[in-house]
């Protein structure tokens, strides 16, 4: 099969690799979309992603697969189903497949789920050795939702875990930098658990449109205006919560200028650089860091069920945040546009 490779010195190649082999607890599934993460696959391309340097690597971590095989053992799923966020394992002692480092494979033709219930069965599920929480998030994906713009949901449910990791809760106040699929899924979720005002910065005016329709109460052109006296006027004793969803280092500096005793910097978006001199002089005399950057993805599974109800509901729309698919003969195209900064909001590989 094909599969997306990181090769050494950071370039991209389609490469051909093993299928994946069917077990007792899991199943294979042919690949219907993966979305283009900007944060992590980029990150990772560069070698600027914490924990993950070592090349040839094989990527992806955003896909929704159908079940073409089942273990015998399996009980979550059947032949046909979809499923989110199967990826491949390692088969030897470094955690290599066929000689590639494992970033997932999840822009392979065909993954993998594990059905943590059937590994349960088996003597092999949570709380032994090797037992990995990401089993948590491969769940059954509706069939009323086209695969490609419902990959959209695998970023809901980290977002969603993310805000109910930081402790959001209605009537609080939060700023929410950077109005890409991430920053925008903050800010419309954040509205539908009643925070407010929800106030949402890019320095990209025409993001201005993408935070409106997500019904963010103010936008702030960071452009052009200077965002602390604009937040200051909006929210003169400051904000709940600010939420860094960029990944830029300067956030967290002018954040505190922002928030209201006790109030919180929230950093999700993953800073190329890995550390900062903190001058907290402008801040509260009570203030919080918080970084949740990599998901728990038991918590990320458990996001499932709400992110469905509030797509089935119309209350979350997946093809807004989608402005480019991609088929996969193509997928290296994708990865061009991200690095000559076309402007774009999700990128979503359909196979």
């Amino acid at each position: 099969m094909r599969a997306l490779a990181v090769m050494e010195g950071h370039t991209l190649k389609v490469v051909k690799v093993p299928d994946p082999t069917l077990q007792d607890d899991c199943v294979i599934t042919r690949t219907l979309s993966c979305g283009v993460c900007n944060g992590t696959d980029m990150k990772i391309i560069h070698g600027t992603f914490k924990g993950m340097n070592q090349y040839p690597l094989l990527l992806g971590h955003e896909a929704i697969g159908e079940v073409v095989a089942v273990g015998r053992k399996v009980k979550q799923w059947k032949l046909g189903d979809w499923v989110t966020l199967p990826f491949m394992e390692g088969k030897d002692e470094n955690d290599c497949y066929a000689g590639y480092h494992n970033g997932w494979c999840a822009y392979a033709e065909y993954t993998m789920a594990r059905d943590w219930q059937a590994m349960a069965e088996l003597g092999c599920g949570p709380g032994t050795p090797g037992f990995w929480d990401g089993y948590y998030t491969q769940r059954l994906f509706p069939k009323n939702i086209d695969p490609v713009y419902g990959n959209m949901c695998l970023t809901f449910r980290e977002v969603l875990a993310a805000i109910r990791g930081f402790g959001f809760r209605a009537g609080e106040s939060v700023v929410i930098y950077g109005a890409g699929p991430v920053g925008l899924s903050f800010a419309r979720m954040c509205k539908l658990l009643g925070l407010g005002p929800v106030i949402v910065t890019d320095i990209q005016p025409q993001k201005r449109a993408d935070a409106e329709k997500q019904q963010a109460d103010y936008f702030i052109d960071g452009s052009r205006e200077d965002v602390v006296s604009a937040v200051r006027r909006i929210v003169p004793g400051g904000v709940d919560h600010v939420v860094d969803a960029v990944g830029l280092n300067a956030v967290i500096q002018e954040g505190m200028r922002l928030i209201k005793d006790n109030g919180q910097i929230c950093v999700y978006g993953i800073s190329p650089m890995l550390g900062m001199q903190l001058d907290w002089s402008q801040a509260p005399y009570n203030w919080h860091l918080r970084f949740s950057q990599f998901p728990i993805k038991k918590n990320e599974g458990d996001a499932h069920s709400q992110v469905m109800n509030w797509v089935q509901a119309g209350a979350l729309r997946p093809e807004d945040f989608v402005s480019h698919v991609i088929p996969f003969d193509d997928i290296l195209d994708a990865f061009d546009m991200l690095e000559k900064r076309v402007p774009c909001k999700k990128i979503v590989i359909k196979y």
